[in-house]
């Protein structure tokens, strides 16, 4: 992509960001794209296909809140096999409506063709944001607090839950699934929530970000980007990051270490931003919203300092969608 030229003024921010930003009057247009592809995104062996419609639109939607905006319309473009009736057809979209309905989000049109090689979706998001709202990857500055909705590490462990119990079944197809009292983890990663809740609560506090992004593919990727976009550096504290209790568990039972599902595991949907210190004040006693820690210079590096005091540089090892798959 480094030599792509725009042709008009009205592009104001391309490649390299959640989403492209034009300038079409007195608010910011915003557009992304996400594609979903069978055996990369997704397994049907377990994922029903209104939540996999419902997670293919909010990924997007997500994409959009990430930039301070507001999705407004999508278009939808699959490619299926001869495999899916259209019963099939119409609970995904079934799903992607109830999606479109939770967030005042338009259905615009899209295109549908055929696949051999199973079910593709591309969703393109279009929204808004007031341009003195604007929230991109690189407008951090050294000092401000690094911040993060919700908690993470959901998704990853209900992804181990639902391989462990594919395989079960393969093996066993009379046993019934193990899934009981898991319901939050599994929700975490079949049917996840865009955090439109939090740009509200953002706007109702004052807090303007200096630089946002969303958690798609683990949360140490996304601070090196958003290191990389500001030229800063960052440093984070283990006992800082939020994990939910089911996440503790199943990490016991799959002898994982939940921090790295929380750092690695991506497809959490939630918000990292970071702020100034000044607006430290307005979120502090917020339960939606956990400091984990600091921009630094460049030459600070980025770095997570452990409970045992040790201080590791991080990496960036979440999904990777050129090499990694859903399998």
């Amino acid at each position: 992509t480094e030599n792509i030229t725009f042709f008009h003024e009205s592009t104001k921010l391309g490649v390299g960001d959640d989403a492209a930003v034009f300038d079409h009057g007195s608010d910011y247009s915003l557009v992304s794209t996400d594609m979903l592809v069978e055996g990369v995104h997704f397994d049907l062996s377990y994922t029903p296909l209104k939540h996999l419609g419902y997670k293919a639109a909010m990924v997007n939607f997500s994409d959009i809140y990430a930039m301070g905006g507001l999705p407004k319309q999508i278009v939808v473009g699959l490619a299926l096999s001869n495999r899916f009736p259209v019963e099939a057809i119409e609970e995904l979209y079934e799903g992607i409506r109830l999606a479109c309905q939770r967030h005042e989000v338009d259905l615009v049109g899209g295109d549908t063709t055929s696949s051999t090689s199973g079910l593709i979706i591309s969703i393109t998001a279009m929204g808004a944001v007031a341009k003195d709202a604007l929230v991109k990857r690189s407008g951090a500055q050294a000092k401000d607090l690094i911040v993060v909705s919700g908690d993470l590490g959901g998704a990853y462990m209900g992804l181990q839950l639902l391989e462990r119990e594919k395989q079960v079944y393969l093996e066993h197809p009379t046993i019934q699934p193990d899934l009981a009292g898991h319901e939050y983890v599994l929700e975490r990663q079949l049917k996840p929530e865009a955090r439109r809740d939090i740009i509200k609560m953002l706007n109702e506090m004052e807090v303007q970000p200096t630089s946002m992004i969303d958690i798609s593919d683990g949360l140490s990727s996304e601070l090196l980007h958003l290191s990389k976009a500001s030229g800063l550096g960052c440093h984070i504290f283990e006992n800082k990051i939020p994990l939910d209790p089911d996440v503790i568990r199943l990490s016991e039972i799959f002898k994982i270490n939940p921090i790295t599902a929380a750092l690695n595991g991506g497809e959490d949907y939630e918000l990292l931003f970071t702020i100034a210190q000044a607006d430290y004040d307005k979120i502090k006693h917020n339960p939606n919203l956990t400091p984990i820690g600091y921009m630094t210079e460049a030459s600070a590096g980025c770095v997570i300092t452990l409970n045992e005091g040790t201080d590791v540089a991080l990496k960036a090892q979440g999904f990777n969608h050129m090499t990694d798959s859903a399998s």
